[in-house]
């Protein structure tokens, strides 16, 4: 039983480069709300921060940027070689980011809470969670993820991952081992199984009914919708964009998609994202004879209720 009455949270961890965001943005599609702890643990010590000048005084002046803040580079290039400076600066962080789950937990609408952490089996946070959820992906691959999304060394990449724990002693401690070395869409079909172990009554949403013949109308997408998508991305780039359903679906990642609806047709969509309590819509596509202002308005009023409800403190 959760910490929390009334919610289902799932803990959901995995070393660096096994797809957890991945992972954790699926669960949020089937509806869960989804907590992304080591993102809170970066603005815990941003400047300001109740974390900021713990730090800095425990690791020195040296590690801040022009700016003043937290140079998270410099810091880690000291934590991930020493252990005990890693266990000190946990000792800083990991109660703030606790008490900041807790608050959002408590706050949020939805039933079924994801909460992502790489030192999930290490923190307090493994005794509130119902299910624990490990993301697993071969040394080879964590490695060439790294070097190619985040344009780390080899020898920086490896340092990384030999500082971690061995995967095994996660995926022996998890209820769920998501395998995530293959496609988007084999990973989603692990997520969307084991979702549905856990909630057999709860299925995908059925197609809406036809809105209104001229009616403006905003939906969700789902993956099942990727070719859809795809198909309405290339309609109205005229030609620019050429997305297959799988370049869709590897967006759903990252992403939500959000449909403008004239009557039945599609017309319009937006792609948004959420990170660190911050939505940024980052796509937009109309249909050339739409009237631009009422069909903006109508993808951002739902871009903005959606936001809120997931606690957003700005939208971009």
């Amino acid at each position: 039983m959760s910490a929390w009455p009334g919610k289902y949270v799932i803990g959901l961890t995995g070393n660096i480069a096994t797809g957890k965001s991945v992972v954790r943005k699926m669960l949020e599609h089937l509806g869960a709300y989804g907590i992304d702890a080591d993102s809170l643990a970066h603005r815990a010590i941003a400047k300001g921060a109740p974390g900021y000048q713990p730090v800095v005084e425990a690791f020195g002046k040296w590690i801040l940027s022009k700016d003043g803040q937290i140079d998270r580079s410099r810091l880690g290039k000291v934590v991930f070689s020493d252990p005990e400076a890693l266990a000190h600066l946990e000792s800083i962080v990991h109660p703030l980011v606790t008490q900041a789950v807790d608050i959002l937990v408590r706050r949020s609408a939805q039933n079924v809470i994801v909460i992502e952490a790489i030192k999930l089996l290490e923190s307090g946070l493994r005794d509130k969670c119902d299910s624990l959820w490990v993301s697993y992906a071969p040394q080879e691959i964590q490695l060439a993820r790294l070097m190619q999304k985040r344009g780390m060394s080899e020898a920086a990449a490896r340092q990384r991952i030999l500082a971690q724990p061995a995967q095994e002693l996660k995926t022996a401690a998890a209820n769920v081992v998501i395998r995530n070395y293959g496609s988007f869409e084999e990973t989603w079909r692990q997520v969307y199984a084991h979702w549905q172990k856990l909630f057999p009554a709860e299925k995908e949403q059925p197609e809406p009914a036809p809105a209104t013949k001229g009616k403006l109308s905003v939906e969700r997408a789902r993956p099942r919708q990727a070719a859809e998508i795809a198909e309405l991305i290339n309609r109205l780039s005229g030609g620019k964009l050429h997305y297959e359903r799988e370049d869709v679906m590897a967006g759903f990642g990252e992403k939500a998609y959000l449909l403008l609806r004239e009557g039945a047709g599609a017309v319009g969509i937006a792609g948004w994202k959420v990170e660190n309590l911050v939505a940024c819509t980052d796509e937009v596509y109309l249909e050339k004879n739409l009237a631009v202002i009422p069909a903006l308005q109508t993808l951002m009023e739902e871009v903005e209720r959606a936001s809120r409800e997931l606690q957003c403190e700005v939208s971009l």
